[in-house]
Parts: C-alpha cells; structure tokens; sequence
C-alpha cells in the first residue's frame, strides 16, 4: 500500500509527517534543525529516500543538508557557491546601484532523473546547480547576467528567485519565477534566458506592460502538460497556453486576486487551487474566513472550499511554497499557515482536516507519494 510523506519548512525547524494512503492518522517526526529557518525541504523524484533542506539563520549564514534515508538522518554537504559570471549590480528603489548579495536559499529542484543533481534559487536572485548531490554548486549565470538583470528589484521580501519548474518532456527547458523580475524560461539547460511576461500587467511599476518588472508569486503545472502554466501574480491569477509566451487573466470570481500559493490536481490538469488573501498590506483571508478556492475549469470559475477550516477569527497567512499535492488516486491537497497549522485533505478539498497545530510558521510544504 503506498504512504505520504509531508515536507514542512518552518520558521523554526523541520518537520516531516507520514501516514498511509488513508490519510488519517499521522506521525510527526521533528523538528529537524531546531532553531533554523528552514525555507525549503524537497524530495528527490528520482530517488524517494534522497532529500534536500534549506537552513538559514543569523549566526551560521546559509546551509545545505542532504538526508539519504528518508530524513532520518541529515549530513551538510557544502556551500560551495561559485559564480561563473561578474558579480555584477542591480537597481533599488531609490535608483543607487548596489552589489549582488548572496543571502539564502529560497528554494531547492532536484531533477526528474538524477538524485545528484539538484537546482537552487537564492536571494539576490540567481540560479545554480549542484551535480555531486548538493556539495558544489555552479551558476547559470545566463539568467542574471540577462540584459534586463542590473534593473531587477525585490519584492517586499526580497529579490528572490523562488519557483524553479523542469519541464517533464523537453530536458532542455527551465521556468524560474522571480520576486519582483518576473518569469523566464530557457530552451538549452540554463545557458540562456528569455523574459516571458508578455500579458502581465502590474500597475504599481513605470511601465506596467514592461518586460520584466512583475512580481509574480508562484507558478505551477501539470506534469502531462508541461507547457500550460499557472501563475498567482502580485494580484491576477494567470494562465499561459504557449510555454509562457503569453498569458491571459483567470481571475474570475475570487473574492480577491491577491495571493502566494497556486497548485495543480494530480490527475486532472484544469483543476487548480488559490488561497486567497485580503490585499497585498493585509496578508489574511478576506473576512477571517481561511478559504481555498478551487477551479475545475481551468480559471475563471472558482468554487471556495470551506468544510473543516476555520470561518471565522482566522488571520494566517500561506505562503508561496506552502502548498502542494499528492499523487494517490484520489488526490490529496495540503497547505501549512504562518499560525503554525498543516491542513490536509484527502479527497481533492471537497473536505480539510489540520494534520498538525501549533508548529512555528510554515515557510514550505512538500509531499512524497510513496510505495
């Protein structure tokens, strides 16, 4: 019988969470790292007991841990960094050129078919790969040293590149997602990059249809169609047909288009989740009702799904990373909160049920389908 294994990235430690494909009882093992921010755990699809963790703090820096048993033990493998290009500048607000920085991992893709290689985005945005399982780290440096990178700017939480999406049939080609640059995407393995913003329209920029400037949130897809894309923008849910090349709003009926996470159903490639929130100053679910709203139709039309989650008082946050899927038959649905709760549902969110409560903020989940 296959089992589930839940990834939770908190503000104070890690957590992993195991049950059967029931999915009703849990065990909770952790916290991994006490103490550490740890931004991002995700599994190896090549291999189930490989993992990946992203640990930061204010005293040791950035650090990349590897576990080869399913998380039952963890060893650092190195924070080698090398930047293959000039470090370079980028402008700020107030129009003064700056340095690059180095401040952290955002977010951690291993690949679809090596468990030794894996991708990293970090803060200032740049993007690097490991093929020795996370000991050294090269840049693709194409994709700072783009002619648009000395203008990229953060986003309120920094100049991150947080989404990184490998494409299941062409091995060629890489979507990143960067806070407040926007989309790119490479068609030769990350030697260069191209801009795909076409359609977006972000108002609080010069010129809101630029080509780079947008503050996009998270993107997903559906592994059976690699080239359609959804994106949760700093307001507007979007939708790209054409590998990003282009995209129109789906909005729809949300009760508000300001959000972080955005998912894709296991087996059905046009249902897909938000969780809204109030507006980009007021990061909680509009009228303290913790919402996911979930469209069947690929946008436009959206259904809120309530039953088990909080309807009232409830003023969490979920953010970028903190949301993800299973791939048993009937797809299950997860999401962890800045309040400290991982919420789950086992039939596709017609119905949640809190796995755990009272864990620091959640930072990212992810989720293993397992034998």
């Amino acid at each position: 019988m296959s089992s589930v294994r839940v990834l939770v990235g908190t503000r104070k430690g890690a957590f992993i969470l195991t049950s059967d494909a029931k999915r009703e009882r849990w065990e909770v093992a952790g916290p991994h790292f006490g103490g550490w921010e740890l931004y991002h755990l995700k599994g190896s699809p090549a291999d189930p007991n490989r993992l990946y963790a992203s640990q930061c703090s204010g005293w040791s820096g950035q650090v990349i841990q590897r576990s080869s048993d399913g998380g039952k033990t963890w060893e650092v493998v190195g924070n080698k960094f090398t930047y293959d290009g000039v470090p370079g500048t980028h402008q700020w607000y107030d129009g003064t050129q700056r340095p690059w920085e180095f401040k952290r991992v955002w977010h951690l893709e291993p690949s679809l078919t090596d468990p030794d290689i894996v991708y990293a985005g970090v803060e200032d945005a740049a993007l690097f790969r490991s093929t020795d399982g996370g000991r050294n780290w090269n840049e693709l440096s194409g994709l700072r040293l783009h002619g648009s990178g000395p203008a990229w700017q953060p986003g309120a939480g920094g100049l991150c590149l947080h989404t990184i999406l490998l494409h299941r049939v062409d091995p060629e080609r890489i979507f990143v997602a960067i806070s407040a640059a926007g989309a790119f995407r490479s068609d030769d393995a990350g030697k260069s990059w191209k801009p795909i913003n076409r359609g977006l329209h972000s108002k609080y920029i010069p010129d809101p249809a630029a080509e780079t400037g947008h503050c996009v949130h998270r993107i997903a897809m559906h592994p059976s169609r690699p080239d359609v894309l959804f994106m949760q923008k700093h307001w507007d849910v979007m939708r790209s047909d054409d590998a990003g090349d282009s995209w129109r709003e789906i909005s729809g009926n949300l009760p508000s288009d300001f959000g972080f996470p955005i998912q894709v159903h296991a087996h059905e490639p046009d249902t897909i989740y938000v969780v809204p929130i109030k507006s980009d100053s007021e990061h909680y679910p509009p009228d303290g009702k913790l919402r996911v709203y979930r469209s069947r139709t690929g946008g436009n039309e959206w259904e809120p799904l309530t039953k088990g989650l909080p309807q009232s008082d409830c003023y969490v946050n979920v953010l970028r990373d903190a949301m993800a899927v299973d791939s048993l038959d009937s797809c299950g649905v997860y999401f962890g909160t800045t309040g400290g709760q991982v919420y789950a549902s086992a039939d596709a969110g017609d119905t949640w049920a809190p796995i755990v409560r009272d864990l620091p903020a959640v930072l990212s989940i992810e989720v293993q389908t397992l034998p």
